[in-house]
C-alpha cells in the first residue's frame, strides 16, 4: 500500500527542488487550499526549515556553523531583491552603491536600501532586521 505524502511534505519537496530561495505561497496554491497550505508553511516555519520574510514571502534556511542556529541560505538584501523581482517590482541600484561603484565614496553601502521604480508598502526582513527602500531622485 502506498502511502500519500501530507501537504506540509508535500511543499518542503518542492521547496528541497526548486533552484531559487525565495518562495511565494501562491507558488503552493496547487497543492490545497489558502487555509491547508498556511498551516503548512507554519509548521515549516517552526520547525526551521523555512523562514517568512514577508507577507506572503518565505525563504529556506540552513544550520549556521558558529552557532548551529538557522540562518538565511543569502544574505537579506540579495533576498529581498529576488524577492521583488518575483513580485513584478522593478529596481535600480540606490545612490549609495552607485556613489561607490563610480568611485565617489569609499562607504560600502549595505544594501538594506533598495531603489524601486514603484510604490511598495511590502515589509521585508528577518529576525528585526528590515529591508528600506527609496524612490529615484528626479
Amino acid at each position: 500500500m502506498i502511502k500519500k505524502r501530507n501537504i506540509k511534505d508535500r511543499i518542503w519537496i518542492r521547496i528541497s527542488l526548486k533552484k531559487g530561495d525565495i518562495f511565494l505561497r501562491k507558488d503552493f496554491d496547487d497543492l490545497g487550499g489558502y487555509d491547508q497550505v498556511g498551516r503548512a508553511l507554519k509548521e515549516l516555519v517552526s520547525e526551521g526549515k523555512i523562514a517568512k520574510i514577508g507577507y506572503g514571502l518565505y525563504t529556506r534556511l540552513k544550520k549556521s556553523i558558529l552557532t548551529g542556529k538557522p540562518i538565511t541560505s543569502k544574505p537579506l538584501p540579495v533576498l529581498a531583491k529576488e524577492a521583488l523581482m518575483r513580485l513584478g517590482v522593478k529596481m535600480a541600484s540606490s545612490k549609495f552603491e552607485s556613489d561607490y561603484n563610480e568611485g565617489k565614496s569609499t562607504q560600502v553601502p549595505t544594501g538594506r536600501l533598495i531603489e524601486v521604480k514603484s510604490r511598495v508598502v511590502r515589509k521585508i526582513g528577518y529576525e528585526g532586521t528590515y529591508v528600506h527602500y527609496s524612490r529615484p531622485s528626479q
